[in-house]
């Protein structure tokens, strides 16, 4: 399987990556599967069925409306967030559902999406199986798919298909750093490299000016839009706040940084929590800190430009994959630190290279974030992406830059390298309890009443 640094930024809509986007995307797929094997037109019922973290979280993730609305051939990048509730209780109400958007079936949700909170399928711990079956209800196809974080499928016709084998492999960050050091080249450009494989450069630049666009808009929304969250924990939206505070204080403050820093992350996950439209980066949960240290180099820096921009989402996209490929990027396979850390390594790692750093810097940044949020939790209380997700967002941010500012103060030399870092992370997602792992069974989300 080879990656893109869109693979690890794509643009959908919230609460999570891995139950909202990954269960769309599968459901979609499933469909494709049975127009592509022409028994599309003999469907006469279908079940999806949610396994895991999917199970025991996915109604406080928005998994259900998702996977209806990826049955009926939504795409996570172009549907309005607002279609999901609103389609959702129509076949709720007239029990009625078209897939790919005109094969129309019966479909009572009650019978026919299925939340297993206490059993799992054996490759993942949010799996998805979905069956159709004929008039006569014999079955025509069963078919398993996993959303394994930052809206990533195992499954037939996933992403598990092959693509171009990349001219600077890797899946380390020594590979990663032997490569720069034969083309004497930044991240950067051995990233800029593996993508021309795929596509032409104009169009990956492209690409992620786009997701910066997406990115910006969503901060703005975020500024703008007041009220409560949805769902019973009745969380008030604080960053219109923040940034009326931010825009009309008189004196200098020293650290006001730092408080744009945490503001443009809240502004993003209060959107993602409320099914905005947001980016991975690399998972929804950990959404607000690539963007908000993109923003600190947009307004905080001395002269950022377009390149910059390009050159901090590839670098970022790089430590990304790294992670991916030695340990996960989720939630439920890793705890938050394979969401909130890999998120805060690669914005440490991005800001690191466009602020001057060399590629050893770069990859000293990317261990130093990831490795002080080595053993975090995923315990979101009451299965809402909101707490602890939005304030950890906040707080990762001003540890990335802080991360960055201690790599750059040195000369890239340190004693963990980023490769232990992630295998740290890897064997402390496997020893963590499942409890601890976006199932809502443990920590903050049993200490906290829900009123």
């Amino acid at each position: 399987m080879s990656l893109s640094v869109f693979d690890f930024f794509r643009i959908g809509i919230g609460p999570s990556s891995s139950h909202t986007v990954g269960p769309m995307r599968a459901a979609r797929l499933f469909v494709a599967g049975l127009d592509r094997e022409g028994v599309l037109p003999r469907v006469h019922r279908v079940k999806a069925e949610l396994f895991g973290s999917l199970g025991a979280t996915g109604r406080g993730h928005g998994s259900g409306p998702a996977v209806l609305a990826g049955l009926e051939g939504a795409d996570p990048e172009t549907v309005p967030p607002e279609h999901l509730p609103r389609r959702s209780a129509e076949i709720d109400s007239d029990h009625r559902l078209a897939l790919g958007g005109y094969r129309t079936v019966s479909f009572q949700p009650d019978r026919d999406l299925v939340f297993h909170g206490r059993r799992s399928l054996p490759e993942h711990p949010n799996g998805l199986r979905f069956t159709a079956w004929d008039e006569r209800g014999e079955a025509l196809t069963s078919r398993d798919y996993y959303s394994v974080g930052g809206g990533f499928l195992r499954g037939e016709g996933s992403d598990d298909d092959d693509a171009p084998a990349p001219p600077c492999p890797f899946t380390t960050a020594r590979e990663l750093l032997a490569w720069c050091e034969e083309r004497q080249q930044p991240v950067s450009d051995i990233m800029r490299a593996n993508e021309a494989c795929l596509r032409p450069e104009t169009e990956t630049r492209q690409g992620l000016l786009r997701v910066r666009d997406v990115m910006c808009e969503c901060v703005r929304r975020g500024f703008e839009h007041e009220g409560e969250l949805p769902g019973p924990l009745r969380v008030k939206r604080r960053a219109p706040g923040l940034y009326q505070r931010l825009t009309t204080q008189g004196s200098i403050d020293p650290l006001s940084a730092m408080d744009w820093l945490g503001a443009y992350a809240i502004a993003v996950n209060e959107e993602n929590a409320s099914g905005g439209r947001v980016v991975t980066a690399p998972t929804n949960g950990a959404a607000g800190i690539v963007p908000a240290v993109l923003h600190y180099y947009l307004y905080h820096t001395g002269t950022p430009d377009e390149e910059g921009v390009v050159r901090y989402l590839l670098t970022a996209g790089a430590i990304g994959m790294i992670i991916k490929a030695g340990a996960s990027i989720s939630g439920a396979e890793a705890g938050c630190q394979g969401e909130v850390g890999s998120a805060c390594a690669m914005a440490a790692a991005g800001l690191t290279e466009i602020l001057g750093g060399t590629p050893a810097q770069v990859e000293n940044a990317a261990e130093i974030a990831l490795e002080h949020h080595l053993g975090m939790t995923c315990d979101p209380v009451g299965g809402l992406v909101q707490i602890p997700c939005i304030e950890r967002n906040a707080v990762g941010s001003v540890k990335a830059v802080n991360a960055s500012r201690l790599a750059l103060s040195g000369d890239g030399a340190h004693v963990v390298s980023l490769d232990k870092a992630v295998r740290t992370m890897r064997d402390t997602g496997r020893d963590m309890k499942t409890k601890y792992k976006e199932t809502s069974r443990g920590g903050l989300a049993v200490n906290v009443i829900e009123c």
